[in-house]
């Protein structure tokens, strides 16, 4: 049997001065229990629920119906209106099926014996018992108007009030006898209740029935804190579909990129809430289990507050009851799509907002604790959810610099302007239109003035200024004119330089990662002191450098240049980017500024289009800034990550597989690292400092990161390879826990963001980090060197790449000239001295021996390294010589590649050494040669102990440059001085020999 209980309506109630409080009903049979929904504040409250119990035989005769009426305020509390109990025998006679709509009155919760009890109101119910069929038969429900009137109530009720229930009655019942779905309860508890609803077909029909309905005012009171604020290129109506339509694809990745299981989702059903139609649906889903977590049961309820075709509002209430506190707190969320801004290409954009709230239900000490761990469990959970969406729906943001490499490259090496557009907009300035004016004017007055008669000191063809007047007028025009002659001088000159000294875009060979500069401009570059300001800029990427451009006497330079490095077997962490002022290849100047650009901070959009502020004290008084695009490729794709676990799994000893998509995501969540950077491993360690850490050490190509969360308190650092400057193994003591520890020393001032989980800082400014308590410790040791002595070994292996692609290139071009060409180059003497010295002795710094090696090292000469003398005619012998200078010598740190031809002296006894030098890694390196040589002779015929020695040095011009006399100049001067420096030494170094 089933009893259908129908709750209309209610009057009488005690009246209630609180503007928050809310009117419902417990009803019970037998252990059946169910309840409506709150309604308020009023003293009639209007439900029109439906409820469904299932009774046995027996029941139906001997059952009562229990009915309570509640008032619930804000702060949970709750007071008893009044209660009435229905005996179902009394009603339900043999064969009547239903009873019409009937006012029964409530009685206080304590009733006293033969004593009379004042009514606390009313309440209006009809009842209907069915045998087994699943509806209540229309005729017998449509028939209580007619029972009603023949009814002993009508005397005491309201017409108006029956009238108005029996109408909104016949309106249900018919919709609901058309579909023929009715809600069945068999158990329900004190806090559920159910209501009237009816299941919608379509997702379009959900949308069409909220669009003609009245939209809800709860969208205006809600306040949260907002967890996603996206802009997407799509229409609202698209995305409300994308997100929010059953069995929707974008759920169906979400559920399978969070790890979601046991996922149920309902149908949308409409349903009355007051006088207001609402759609909603429930979805219960369970999140794996973690680590640090065990899984988490959900039901999330989902209902529509607005939905009018151009804006969407959906709240949904999420519950945990399984997490500790859960029975506390629900978590409401609100998501907002509405019409976003215009953009240049004219497509609908879509902006989605989501916030949420925490409500607690009861009070709790932990309020603080809960809303802290929903707040960062929220956070986690919509970047990943942000991450997913992306993927169906383009970001606003991100399409402003989504455009292709090429498009935006290709305005840098166009040129905007003819010369002659350049030539009116540099020329319109008050200087020149000023001494045009007045030389017009002086002109005029010459022409129209007489010829005046010799007076004064004048002679015949000398006519001086007659007033001051005048003498002041011909100074003033003599400036103008000045100044206008350096100006157009300076145009002249910069527009003849271009194509130049601009590196034009070349392809780079090789595969593997590329890095692609585009060096555009400048602004507000530091002044300089002491001559005017020439600026370029130095790039350094994984141990590769390049030099822009030298631009022309500006503090706001213009490049456009594209600047591309070869390519690299591993990912690049860091563009370095300095900027100087030229003086020539040996500029000792310091550096007017400097940046560092990490590849693992930075989004694609974000380097395909920033503004590098410069540090130093100069660029940062002026705000000097670069205007960059760097674009970072790979050009061997997924396949990168095989070649690199192949090639490190040689190293390391032990096979290397591929993490899951979740893992590496997780572990780019946890870092904030770019999407190309996958992990390699993971190993749960220590981490020492002034008490050991329990955390987990992930390693990947690029850095080496830990984290840990010790009670909520979480410690999270990551370093870059190319800043361990060392590894060491620490033997096991007490402090690591019986076990070895791994080392890892930093550079100096390297890693400074990631102090605070440094066990020690040593005097040379050395951050110092601890490992221990590995599960394998050989494993991980062995596994954490490889990928640092891989990142190293790149570096130097390029170096070395391109040394020897020099050395090749020159040997070639030193093979078909003549090494003794000096008389076709002009000499200049630019040291002289004498020496107490054998020239024997003398000689051996030009042997290749031990002397030669400790000297040109102490001078600033690094790896230097020199062959053997091969003899090429008699008495004539030639070596190849390499070094590079520090960068106290030049801070280009300058490659020197040479070849010297030692002969006899063709004056008195003694030997001439002449040296051909190429510098490669400087500005105008291609430019010229440098030819040094050295005259060593004996004073006395009987060869004495005195030697003298002479050393001149000239320029071989290959290209043309308007820097040609500052480049001599500073070669000049610095070899001079660097031929002091040797020889000087090699007098202390012979002396404490002797």
């Amino acid at each position: 049997m089933k009893l259908r209980v129908y709750v209309l309506e209610a009057s009488g109630l005690a009246p209630c001065k609180a503007t928050t409080a809310s009117v419902y009903v417990k009803l019970k049979v037998g252990k059946h229990k169910a309840r409506t929904r709150a309604v308020g504040p009023t003293d009639k409250p209007s439900w029109k629920e439906e409820f469904v119990f299932l009774l046995s035989d027996d029941e139906s005769d001997n059952t009562v119906l229990q009915v309570t009426v509640f008032r619930q305020f804000q702060s949970s509390n709750k007071e008893l209106l009044g209660r009435s109990e229905v005996p179902l025998g009394s009603i339900f006679v043999e064969g009547e099926q239903s009873n019409p709509p009937t006012w029964y009155s409530l009685r206080p919760k304590h009733n006293v014996p033969n004593m009379r009890t004042k009514d606390c109101g009313k309440i209006l119910l009809s009842l209907s018992l069915t045998g087994r069929n699943n509806y209540v038969e229309a005729s017998s429900l449509l028939d209580v108007d007619i029972e009603l009137k023949n009814s002993s109530f009508m005397d005491t009720i309201d017409s108006t009030e029956v009238k108005r229930s029996m109408d909104s009655l016949e309106e249900e019942t018919s919709v609901k006898h058309g579909d023929g779905i009715k809600q069945v309860i068999d158990s329900v508890t004190d806090d559920n209740y159910a209501s009237t609803s009816t299941t919608v077909s379509t997702f379009e029909e959900v949308l069409e029935i909220m669009r003609s309905s009245n939209q809800s005012d709860a969208l205006e009171s809600f306040q949260g804190d907002v967890v996603v604020t996206k802009t997407y290129i799509v229409d609202v109506k698209d995305l409300n579909s994308l997100l929010f339509k059953p069995k929707s694809e974008f759920m169906s990745n979400l559920r399978e990129f969070q790890g979601i299981t046991c996922y149920v989702e309902g149908p949308w059903t409409q349903s009355m809430e007051g006088d207001s139609l609402c759609v909603t649906r429930t979805i219960s889903y369970t999140k794996d289990s973690t680590k640090f977590a065990k899984s988490v049961k959900t039901m999330e309820e989902q209902k529509y507050l607005k939905a009018d075709g151009k804006n969407f509002a959906i709240l949904a209430k999420v519950c945990t009851p399984e997490v500790p506190f859960g029975d506390c707190f629900e978590v409401f969320l609100l998501y907002k799509i509405t019409p976003g801004p215009e953009i240049p290409s004219g497509e609908p954009t879509s902006k989605l907002v989501i916030s949420y709230n925490v409500e607690f239900k009861q009070t709790t000490l932990m309020k603080g604790m809960i809303e802290t761990s929903v707040h960062h469990g929220l956070k986690e959970n919509f970047e990943g959810y942000a991450d997913v969406l992306s993927r169906f729906v383009k970001s606003a943001e991100s399409s402003v610099h989504s455009l292709d490499k090429d498009q935006l490259l290709a305005p840098l090496l166009a040129d905007h302007q003819s010369n002659i557009e350049l030539a009116i907009k540099y020329f319109c300035s008050f200087t020149i239109i000023s001494a045009i004016v007045m030389g017009i004017y002086v002109v005029a007055h010459i022409v129209l003035s007489e010829s005046d008669v010799t007076k004064g000191l004048e002679f015949g063809g000398l006519d001086l200024p007659d007033s001051f007047g005048e003498l002041v007028t011909s100074g003033i025009l003599i400036l103008q004119m000045k100044r206008a002659f350096s100006m157009i001088s300076h145009f002249v000159q910069a527009r003849l330089c271009k194509g130049i000294d601009r590196h034009s875009f070349k392809t780079t060979h090789g595969d593997g990662w590329l890095v692609t500069v585009a060096l555009i401009e400048g602004i507000s570059l530091p002044p300089f002191i002491s001559d005017t300001l020439d600026p370029y800029v130095m790039l350094g990427c994984n141990g590769m450098t390049k030099t822009s451009s030298v631009q022309l006497q500006t503090q706001d330079p213009q490049w456009n240049e594209v600047i591309q490095f070869d390519a690299m077997q591993e990912p690049p962490s860091v563009l370095d980017v300095e900027l100087f002022n030229f003086d020539g290849p040996f500029d000792q100047q310091f550096s007017l500024g400097h940046a560092e650009i990490n590849f693992l901070k930075h989004t694609a959009s974000e380097l395909a289009d920033m503004w590098v502020p410069l540090e130093g004290k100069l660029a940062q008084a002026c705000q000097s800034r670069l205007h960059l695009r760097v674009f970072l490729e790979n050009t061997r794709g997924p396949e990168t990550i095989k070649h690199y676990l192949t090639k490190m799994e040689k190293e390391v000893g032990k096979k290397l597989s591929i993490q899951s998509p979740h893992k590496n995501s997780a572990f780019q969540k946890l870092f904030g690292l770019p999407a190309e950077e996958y992990l390699i491993k993971d190993y749960s360690c220590s981490l020492k400092r002034k008490i050991p850490l329990q955390g987990r050490l992930f390693v990947s190509a690029r850095v080496v990161g830990f984290y840990a969360n010790l009670f909520g308190h979480k410690t999270r650092f990551f370093l870059l390879w190319e800043d361990v400057e060392d590894i060491q193994v620490v033997a096991p003591s007490l402090a690591t826990m019986g076990s070895p520890a791994l080392l890892l020393i930093l550079k100096s001032d390297r890693g400074m963001e990631a102090r605070h989980g440094a066990k020690s800082q040593d005097e040379e400014g050395r951050l110092n980090f601890m490992f221990h308590s590995f599960v394998s410790f050989n494993t991980a040791c062995r596994t954490i060197k490889a990928l640092w002595r891989s990142k190293a070994i790149e570096q130097r292996s390029k170096l070395q790449e391109e040394q020897e692609g020099d050395d090749k290139s020159d040997n070639q071009s030193d093979v078909t000239e003549s090494v003794s060409s000096e008389e076709d180059v002009a000499m200049d003497e630019a040291y002289s001295i004498e020496l107490p010295v054998h020239i024997e002795s003398l000689m051996e710094i030009f042997s290749g021996s031990h002397l030669e090696m400790k000297i040109m090292s102490k001078v600033g000469c690094l790896d230097y390294s020199v062959s053997r003398w091969e003899a090429v005619q008699p008495n004539a012998f030639k070596r190849q010589v390499s070094y590079k200078y520090n960068r106290y010598m030049s801070i280009f740190g300058s490659e020197v590649i040479g070849t010297q031809l030692k002969s006899p002296s063709l004056v008195g006894n003694g030997w001439t050494i002449n040296d051909v030098m190429s510098l490669h890694n400087v500005p105008f390196g291609d430019h010229f040669k440098v030819h040094l040589k050295y005259e060593i002779q004996c004073l006395e015929a009987d060869l004495s102990s005195t030697s003298q020695c002479h050393v001149y040095v000239g320029i071989e011009w290959l290209k043309k440059t308007k820097f040609k006399k500052r480049i001599t100049k500073n070669i000049f001067d610095k070899l001079a001085h660097r031929s002091k420096e040797i020889f000087e030494l090699a007098e202390r170094e012979l002396a404490s020999l002797t």
